[in-house]
């Protein structure tokens, strides 16, 4: 038997915005594969913090940090973590969900820069997605 440890931390969703796209059923359901995030970088206190960016390797319709140098599908933003993920040793896929629409914060997200940041053509990926702070369109005129 060996004992593991993980640092508890209260979930910070500062990112989100707001209730809209949080409804149950709005979430798309995922699969994180461990291997492609960095210990370091990812998750340095035992979870994938929640608001990181995600993409979908396409052969596998597994979910790993976007990246846009990445040419397996991940190079295509597919949508924000919803909620922080443990990790843990020998697990090599953990269950999630991603926020695909609604509200968000960027300057509130866990990564800046690097893999899993939001990025501008992240953005444009994420149609459903309005980031705070970029003013709305409105057809004949600015919001």
């Amino acid at each position: 038997m060996s004992i593991e440890t993980t640092e508890l931390v209260a979930e910070d969703r500062s990112w989100d915005l707001g209730p809209h796209g949080n409804d149950p059923g709005s979430n798309p359901n995922v699969t994180l594969l461990v291997s492609l995030f960095t210990a370091g970088t990812h998750y340095p206190k035992g979870f994938i913090p929640s608001g990181i960016v995600l993409g979908k390797v396409t052969a596998t319709g597994l979910h790993g940090p976007y990246d846009p140098a990445a040419t397996d599908g991940r190079e295509i933003a597919a949508g924000h973590l919803f909620a922080s993920r443990p990790v843990r040793t020998g697990v090599a896929r953990i269950p999630a969900a991603t926020k695909v629409h609604g509200f968000v914060n960027p300057a509130r997200l866990p990564l800046q820069s690097g893999t899993g940041s939001l990025t501008d053509a992240a953005r444009l990926n994420l149609i459903g997605i309005h980031y705070a702070d970029k003013p709305t369109v409105i057809e004949g005129g600015e919001g």
